[in-house]
């Protein structure tokens, strides 16, 4: 105590000393008598109220920013909200003017004959892979397409594979919004506990792309086990801009970032091109293809790699940097089954929130990015998964007014939750989407018997399912599923929008229009109307499938026997049954209800043992893509197709005109109808004899259309009907029909040997059309040859009387002279008679007749052979010509008489070939040729021709068909250029 009250003494007495320092110090300055002048007085208050103004002028600034800020934010609420409402008056007027026009919306059938109507052709692009045509590109390439500076490389060796169906990768983008709080692992992690909706909001720059969070690599390895690449560097083949030839890059990914040169050595130095991977680049490839597409913004890069594996590499680190985080590789087009339900919808988990675009197929939930995109953002199995309703009634919305985001508060909720996993949320816009996704997210669980959901129609459907359809149960005659005089007052399944529901109505009032209107010949074009616009909107609209089906068994379903609307109901149903099935239990439905009725003795059993039959080719088959056609209709109003294992059937016209009638039915591909035409006829397969079938333009022009052998003829048939409407709008009476034509393709001279007798008589038929046309080297007097040839083919021996005085000696009888001439109007070139006058023509048929009647006893088969053998040593023979001019040469082409004797000034061989194809509105063939005066060095060449885009696309898909064929003969081919532009296909 005594040493503590010594230091507060010692510090008492330092204080008193200070103070007395500082009092002299005061003192002494007062006596200095020291003061400011008036100027520094004036200019130091100058400088506080230049002070006092900045500071209110910055107070003033900073409050005009955040009610600044405040009325962006209020405009760009209102503007959204403005452009929502104009959507719906949009969509509404839009509806309205359809129901106004016709009662039932008008769609457009889209189909090849429409789309050459229009000009509006896409022609693909090849290239060659080991000896192979391979697609690489759906569409005709720019020249700024793979495009950079490095066009003047060397060629690269091609160890590539080929190349399937083009497949567009998807392209994640970044997330909506995250939830407050919620770490960024966490986020990317699928164990973490699921958030509930309620428990998070939304930040009010939601839709603003550039507030999105973007997922970059520097968390999107922080939960995974296995650390994902996102750099990479390699060799690539990457095709030029200005030539379309692969060039070997060295390619360094780096960044988000892509660099190529020319070689390892060369990365020091400016790189030949760059390319910046952002959320809108994405990848698109064919199925198993070792060929891919890298799309950005600006170009095209066409890449390729030396091995399947190395390219499977580059991909996988690509789509990692696009985060692409799909559990496996499921696509639209590798599933057979259509989606039962899509749309937009918001995701929740783990609290983290984002709008995608989702598609129920079969018994799995994907959900993507974009609607475009073929792989998923990931996928969900509803096998044995709970989906239940989020009841938020008692939830409060404080939150959500708040951000500013209200109206999310009125979103419906639903919760799928699979065994062992956290569950996932689904926020919905509207309650009939809501009741929609519900119904058929349950039934794809298997819960639908123990969660009444759906419809009373729907849920008696799943009953009769549960029971596996017992034909001794009393749900079949439940008055829901029979029929009723009473027109329905809502829907009998669930439709996704009230804009469906409505639809759906008119679907019904269509069919009762069908069904009770009499089927008569005055009104067969207004049944045929009425089935055509309801099964159109089917079409457009597959929600309203199940529906459709739904109205029409419940249309037939103890109806009053031997009625006439009875039997146009099944008749509609037979319509139905070859253009689309029910989806999901649906299908079971109609299947059960077709056995139950089936019966050979009666006139509705016989439509619905010929509904089994059209089930299963549909299901065999798949789809069809257009509305039924005219002919299609009236055959099965007309007569019971139960009598007909085809019902339909059409005339095939031949060159040595020919017909011959073949059936169909509503699922015959070309594929099945040619293998028909050609055992009826006596010829060998497509592939074998080069033959394909065709059809005429409906536009009335010289143009032809080969058929793939994937169409339906039925299909062909309603495009062409309705391409016929477009351009004949109000004036089309049914009085024309397509025209198909069976002829050669493709000429195979490995095949000659194995030639049909039939084969060989269309073939001569076909060489000398090009004769006739001018197209065959021939000269006066081989012309004259051929002509007796092909007129003792078509008319046998030359029946010439015996003359009986010198006058009728020096000249043909009368009826002899018209055959004479008939056959110099379709065997003789037109150029050598176009100018000839009436003295000249007798002079040359009796000149033909000379040579004719030398043929004498000569028969058809010989006739032919003789004809072939001629025809043959020309060494164009089979080759299809193509009128062109080289792409920057501004003379004119000449007449084409000339062209018999014009020569060959270049030939590409097959193998010489790297690119041909669609290059904006031309042809382009790349081609490469070993410069012997250069040292051997090989030199790439791009010719570009201009012809119009039906020809530039016949020309390349006979160029892919050959080039297919000659990778399995290993033969080679030419590609030939010859003199007055005209291009030849050898």
């Amino acid at each position: 105590m005594q040493e503590l009250e010594l230091r507060v003494t010692e510090s008492d007495q330092r204080a008193e000393s200070a103070e007395k320092q500082i009092h002299v110090m005061e003192e002494k300055l007062k006596s200095a008598n020291v003061q400011p002048s008036k100027s520094e007085n004036s200019v130091y208050r100058r400088y506080q109220d230049l002070t006092n103004q900045v500071q209110e002028k910055d107070a003033v600034i900073k409050r005009l920013e955040v009610q600044l800020e405040k009325q962006i934010l209020v405009r760009a609420q209102e503007a959204k909200i403005i452009e929502e409402k104009a959507a719906k008056i949009k969509d509404w007027v839009t509806f309205k003017l359809r129901e106004v026009r016709s009662g039932l919306p008008l769609y457009p059938a889209a189909g090849p004959f429409t789309h050459l109507i229009y000009k509006n052709i896409t022609v693909p692009v090849y290239t060659t892979l080991k000896g192979k045509a391979t697609q690489i590109s759906s569409e005709p390439l720019h020249d700024d397409d793979s495009g950079s500076e490095d066009d003047s490389g060397s060629l690269a060796s091609l160890r590539t594979s080929t190349l399937g169906p083009e497949r567009k990768g998807s392209t994640p983008g970044s997330p909506r919004a995250v939830k407050r709080g919620v770490s960024m692992s966490s986020i990317s992690s699928e164990s973490d506990y699921a958030i509930p909706p309620d428990a998070y909001s939304l930040e009010s720059d939601y839709s603003e792309p550039e507030h999105k969070v973007q997922r970059t690599s520097s968390y999107s390895c922080e939960s995974l086990r296995e650390p994902e690449m996102l750099e990479k560097s390699g060799y690539l083949l990457k095709m030029g801009s200005q030539v379309k030839a692969w060039k070997r890059r060295w390619f360094i990914l780096r960044n988000g970032e892509i660099f190529y040169y020319k070689s390892p050595s060369d990365v020091i130095r400016k790189p030949q091109g760059q390319v910046e991977l952002n959320s809108s680049c994405r990848i698109a490839r064919g199925e198993g293809a070792q060929t891919f597409q890298l799309i950005t913004e600006k170009k095209t890069f066409f890449l390729t790699a030396d091995s399947p594996n190395i390219l499977e590499e580059w991909i996988r680190v690509l789509q990692n940097i696009f985060k692409v985080q799909a559990s496996s590789p499921v696509t639209m087009e590798t599933t057979t089954a259509k989606p039962t339900m899509r749309g937009w919808l918001t995701k929740v988990k783990h609290g983290h929130s984002k709008l995608v675009w989702c598609s129920l197929v079969s018994k799995v939930f994907y959900y993507y990015r974009n609607q475009d995109d073929k792989l998923p953002l990931g996928q969900l199995r509803m096998r044995e998964v709970v989906v239940e309703e989020v009841d938020r009634s008692c939830d409060s919305d404080e939150d959500y007014e708040a951000s500013g985001r209200g109206f999310l508060s009125s979103h419906c909720t639903l919760v799928v939750h699979p065994r062992e996993q956290s569950p996932t949320y689904l926020l919905i816009g509207t309650k009939q989407e809501k009741d929609t996704w519900l119904y058929h997210l349950t039934v794809a669980a298997g819960s639908s018997a123990s969660f009444k959901v759906g419809t009373e129609y729907e849920q008696l459907v799943g009953n009769l399912l549960d029971i596996e359809g017992d034909p001794d149960s009393a749900l079949w005659r439940s008055e829901a599923l029979c029929f009723c005089k009473d027109g329905l007052r809502s829907p009998l399944t669930t439709l996704p929008s009230e804009a469906l529901q409505t639809e759906a109505l008119k679907l019904f009032k269509s069919c009762q229009l069908f069904i009770n209107v009499l089927v008569e010949s005055p009104s067969i074009d207004y049944h045929m109307s009425l089935a055509q616009n309801a099964l159109q909107v089917c079409l457009t609209h597959p929600e309203l499938q199940n529906e459709m089906y739904c109205q029409l068994i419940k249309q037939t379903n103890r109806r009053t026997p031997h009625n006439s609307s009875l039997t146009q109901c099944w008749q509609l149903l037979a319509v139905c049954v070859a253009l689309f099935l029910p989806q999901q239990h649906f299908l079971w439905y109609l299947r059960q209800y077709l056995q139950r009725h089936a019966d050979p003795r009666s006139e509705v059993g016989k439509y619905a043992v010929y509904c089994q039959r059209s089930v299963e080719r549909t299901l065999q088959n798949g789809e069809r893509e257009a509305k039924p056609s005219r002919m299609e209709i009236l055959s099965i109003l007309l007569r019971n197709p139960y009598h007909h294992s085809l019902p339909f059937s059409i005339p095939v016209h031949f060159k040595n005109v020919t017909y011959q009638v073949v059936g169909f039915d509503g699922s015959t591909t070309v594929e099945e109808f040619l293998s028909t035409l050609t055992q009826r006829v006596g010829m060998r397969k497509p592939h074998l004899s080069g033959f394909a079938l065709f059809t005429d333009d409906p536009s009335g022009r010289d143009l032809e259309h080969c058929l793939q052998p994937s169409v339906k003829i039925c299909d062909v048939i309603s495009k062409w009907e309705q391409a016929l409407k477009e351009l004949h709008p109000g004036k089309y009476e049914g009085t024309r029909i397509v025209r198909l034509m069976y002829k050669s393709r493709l000429c195979f001279r490995a095949q000659a040997k194995g030639e049909t007798e039939r084969e060989r008589l269309l073939l001569t038929y076909q060489v000398n059309d090009e004769v006739h046309q001018g197209h065959f080297p021939v000269n006066k007097e081989l012309a004259l040859e051929v002509a007796a040839l092909m007129a003792q083919v078509e008319h046998g021996d030359l029946d010439r009387p015996a003359p009986s005085s010198s006058a009728s000696c020096s000249s043909p009888q009368p009826n002899t002279q018209q055959i004479l001439l008939q056959a110099l109007g379709r065997f003789y070139p037109k150029r050598y008679k176009q100018d000839c006058s009436m003295d000249q023509l007798r002079d040359l048929s009796e000149r033909l007749a000379t040579k004719w009647s030398v043929l004498s006893g000569c028969s058809a088969s010989e006739c032919v052979r003789i004809y072939l053998t001629v025809a043959r040593k020309w060494p164009l023979f089979g080759a299809k010509l193509f009128h062109a001019k080289v792409s920057g040469n501004g003379t004119r082409l000449k007449n084409l008489s000339s062209f018999p004797e014009s020569h060959l000034l270049v030939t590409y061989s097959y193998q010489s070939v790297i690119t041909f194809g669609g290059c904006r509105d031309d042809l382009m063939v790349v081609v490469s040729q070993t410069n012997e005066q250069g040292g051997g060095k090989k030199s790439v060449e791009k010719l570009v021709f201009a012809l119009p885009k039906p020809k530039v696309k016949k020309v390349t898909l006979i160029s892919a068909f050959y080039f297919l064929y000659l990778k399995k003969q290993t033969k080679k081919k030419q590609f030939l250029l010859c003199h007055y532009g005209v291009l030849c296909i050898d």
